[in-house]
């Protein structure tokens, strides 16, 4: 009776399992989960109910078998019947010791739920086949705790579901800090003014950014050097937009900060100080932002643009602190694991930075030197800042040159109008403005036709970069300016170009098809690989003119349109090769990265600024 009734419950308990997991869509645990019996399992129980049938009728009639009386007797056990009732014994204990390995035994879940690798005439009756792939383990584990419901880190202002929150924590690191903080950057450039919005929360030690807003209006402070209220009033737009993006409640904790750069050093007299003070006071009196507590409105010095920009470019990147050394805690610059070297193409001015090699024993003393402690970690920088030789100074230093020497070949006839530039472009022309050395200012016409050659314009470069310039304190890089040798001191760090640099190459980069050149990724925030030596050759194509154009970019009818509206793009590109080669000294072969943004961030010096801004005591208005 035992081991029918064992046999029996187990098969009716398979069976009610089998119609439970259907319904039950977790997988159940390996002791509640039987598999059902196979038709061989089921035949032997269904021969053991049988025995114990007859078995349990024989006990009801005589308690005691034959077998009883001869061991009373004396007589021993019959022969046959022991074999018989042996056998008995043997199926009742192997259909029992079946019966538990069916209840305890391990077995496969997957050939229940999820199928794979099972035909389906494998699967049972009632059983639904589930093909999709398994879960992670995290997901079907019961003991995980993940919440499901938390939101993704909002990117933009237009993703942030509350901006007055932030989705990386619910209290800041520091008791009494703000959870999220806005800051306002206003970069008042040479041709134009850009406002940086920026959010930030205090989840950790520092402020980490979350994400920026960036608008721009043109031209820029100095274009109104003759009426002071006007600049100042020419930045109402962007305020505006700084009204529109920070809520109303965060407002008067989210600093706001004014620098000028190359465009304003340029101005004479007080004509700079004027507008900066008018600045400052049109934003302290009309939009209830706190100006930042030092220089809320000043000409930013050249030295700290060019900090500033690699700050912003290896706090993106994630160099800063994180890979320092761990005995003198002194930031790294080698290797493609170290930082960024940086380099700045403006306007009007023009910045590198980088972290050479054992900077305190090949660094000689000066203004050049910059010492940098972030995030824990020390960096002992080289920097500089070259004012009048930005993109846009550059030109007229070429246009300026070209027109005095065509003015020597016409031995003082008369007034020369019409002038043959090597760096313009086959075929074009460009009417431009030009000083002479009294001062004065006439409009001349700069004319490529024929001459136009990347040759005849590099080799100009040399009076343009001044690289024969008398070096007081070597070695110098271009302009008789100090600068440790890149090749010794930084020989294979990477190397970031920004601004000027990425808006007039990128563009032009060949084919996927062409090695010269990583293919051009859809996603902006990627920095764009190529070799110095593509400046050269691809200002060589854009020299030719239309002909070569059409082989290049004829299917790209925006670019050719660019192209034929920019006379001045050979100028550009043989200017950039020049101040990279024969200017800074990085070989031809070196690979360089253009970049625009890194993860979704402007680079440039404003963030680098800002971060400054920020980790500083923070003053609010009333």
């Amino acid at each position: 009776m035992l081991a029918a009734r064992l046999i029996g419950s187990g098969h009716n308990n398979q069976a009610a399992a089998i119609k439970s997991k259907s319904i039950s869509q977790p997988p159940p645990s390996h002791s509640d989960s039987p598999s059902p019996p196979s038709s061989s399992s089921s035949a032997t129980a269904t021969s053991s109910q049988s025995h114990a049938r007859k078995r349990s009728r024989i006990m009801a009639i005589s308690p005691r078998s034959a077998n009883y009386e001869r061991l009373e007797g004396g007589m021993g056990v019959s022969r046959n019947p022991a074999r018989r009732f042996a056998w008995r014994k043997f199926a009742i204990g192997a259909a029992i010791l079946i019966g538990i390995v069916w209840f305890v035994g391990p077995r496969e879940p997957r050939s229940l739920y999820w199928g794979a690798g099972k035909d389906k005439a494998h699967h049972y009756p009632g059983t639904e086949v589930d093909t999709s792939p398994l879960p992670s383990p995290s997901s079907t584990s019961s003991n995980t705790n993940t919440n499901t419901n938390t939101p993704s880190p909002a990117t933009s202002f237009e993703t942030d579901p509350d901006p007055t929150k932030t989705s990386f924590c619910t209290s800041p690191h520091t008791p009494g800090a703000p959870l999220v903080q806005y800051a306002l950057m206003i970069d008042a450039g040479s041709t134009g003014s850009r406002i940086h919005i920026y959010k930030f929360h205090n989840c950790l030690s520092s402020p980490s950014l979350e994400w920026e807003v960036l608008n721009m209006t043109q031209p820029g402070l100095s274009s109104y050097a003759a009426s002071p209220l006007s600049a100042a009033q020419s930045l109402d737009i962007l305020m505006e937009e700084a009204v529109r993006v920070v809520p109303r409640e965060l407002r008067r904790c989210a600093p706001v900060a004014v620098k000028a750069t190359a465009g304003l050093r340029r101005l004479e007299g007080t004509q700079a100080r004027d507008i900066l003070e008018a600045v400052e006071e049109r934003l302290r009196s009309a939009w209830g932002f706190p100006l930042a507590a030092q220089e809320p409105v000043a000409v930013m010095d050249g030295k700290d643009e060019g900090v500033y920009a690699w700050i912003t470019a290896n706090y993106l990147q994630g160099t800063l602190g994180d890979r320092k050394d761990k005995e003198t805690g002194e930031g790294k610059g080698t290797g493609k694991e170290g930082t960024y070297a940086v380099l700045d193409l403006g306007g009007a001015s023009t910045q590198i930075a980088f972290e050479p090699v054992d900077a305190n024993a090949v660094l000689a003393e000066g203004d050049h030197r910059f010492e940098l402690a972030f995030a824990g970690a020390k960096h002992v920088l080289y920097q500089h800042s070259y004012l009048g030789y930005g993109l846009m100074t550059a030109r007229k230093h070429v246009h300026k040159l070209v027109d005095f020497m065509a003015g020597i070949r016409s031995s003082g006839a008369e007034e020369v109008r019409e002038v043959g530039n090597p760096c313009l472009a086959k075929g074009t022309s460009r009417t431009v403005e030009v000083e002479d050395a009294k001062g004065d200012k006439r409009n001349v016409t700069m004319v490529g036709e024929e001459i136009g050659s990347f040759d005849a314009c590099n080799r100009l470069m040399d009076m343009v970069v001044a690289k024969d310039t008398i070096c007081k304190v070597r070695p110098c890089s271009f302009n008789g300016v100090y600068q440790p040798s890149i090749l010794d001191t930084f020989p294979t760090g990477n190397v970031l170009l920004l601004s000027y640099f990425y808006d007039r190459m990128a563009p032009l980069l060949p084919p996927p098809s062409t090695p010269s050149a990583t293919t051009p990724p859809s996603d902006p925030d990627t920095p764009l690989s190529i070799p110095l030596s593509a400046f050269a050759s691809t200002a060589r194509i854009v020299c030719e003119g239309r002909t070569a154009w059409l082989d290049h970019w004829g299917a790209q009818p925006h670019l050719m349109r660019e192209l034929e509206g920019r006379p001045e793009w050979c100028l550009d590109l043989t200017f950039m090769y020049a101040l990279l080669g024969r200017g800074y000294g990085f070989e031809e072969g070196r690979e360089v990265k253009l970049a625009k943004r890194m993860e979704g961030k402007e680079l440039g010096w404003c963030l680098g600024a800002t971060l400054a801004l920020v980790g500083g005591e923070l003053r609010c208005t009333d």
